[in-house]
């Protein structure tokens, strides 16, 4: 994320001018290298579980196809379910998993060449035609592989929790609150959230 961020958000809240000052840069990092495939597996992997448990399930999923360092859709044909299962996988994320597979090889979940000619609206209205993969995960996916400048995710809980402590609220904001708010921080919303992720975070080591 580039300086012109820093400067907008800078000169239009004074709270992201604090924030900014006191956590530094923007350190976002995308994992660009990932499929869209890639991308929604493993985010259906970590729905409801701690990183630790999500990736030692991804770890065993990966061990089912020798010599890949991640399997392709097609690939999927060659397991069981209770192969599946057997890595940790819950029946209604093994279902996901395979509708992700069916749909990527249908064309609904594009290929990293075709995603990157997509709007985030476009992205957002594909993707969630999925089992299993919400607004919020396509979001992720918008944040953390696609590096998209202007994604703010006002579900998540710790974008929320950011917010309230740091502009000092009593409650959680309502999403569409934030979402409003949020204009002010137009084009550079991941930025943005990025900083209210380490308000949450800061405020959680005070405890």
């Amino acid at each position: 994320m580039n300086a012109a961020a820093h400067k907008h958000l800078s000169a239009g809240d004074p709270v992201m001018r604090r924030l900014i000052r006191e956590h530094g840069k923007c350190a976002l990092t995308p994992e660009t290298r990932r499929t869209p495939f890639q991308s929604l597996v493993q985010a259906v992997a970590h729905q409801q579980l701690n990183s630790t448990a999500a990736n030692t399930i991804l770890r065993r999923f990966i061990q089912l196809f020798p010599g890949r360092r991640f399997p392709r859709p097609e690939d999927l044909a060659g397991v069981t379910d209770a192969q599946i299962r057997a890595c940790g996988f819950s029946f209604a994320k093994i279902k996901a998993i395979r509708d992700i597979a069916t749909k990527t090889l249908a064309g609904v979940v594009p290929t990293s060449r075709q995603i990157a000619k997509l709007s985030d609206d476009e992205i957002v209205a594909r993707l969630t035609e999925v089992r299993g993969v919400g607004r919020w995960t396509v979001e992720m996916l918008l944040i953390f592989q696609l590096a998209r400048p202007d994604v703010l995710p006002a579900d998540d809980f710790g974008v929320r929790t950011g917010f309230r402590h740091a502009y000092r609220k009593r409650d959680l904001p309502r999403v569409k609150d934030l979402l409003a708010f949020g204009e002010r921080w137009r084009p550079h919303r991941t930025t943005a959230a990025w900083y209210l992720w380490q308000a949450a975070n800061a405020a959680k080591k005070k405890k």
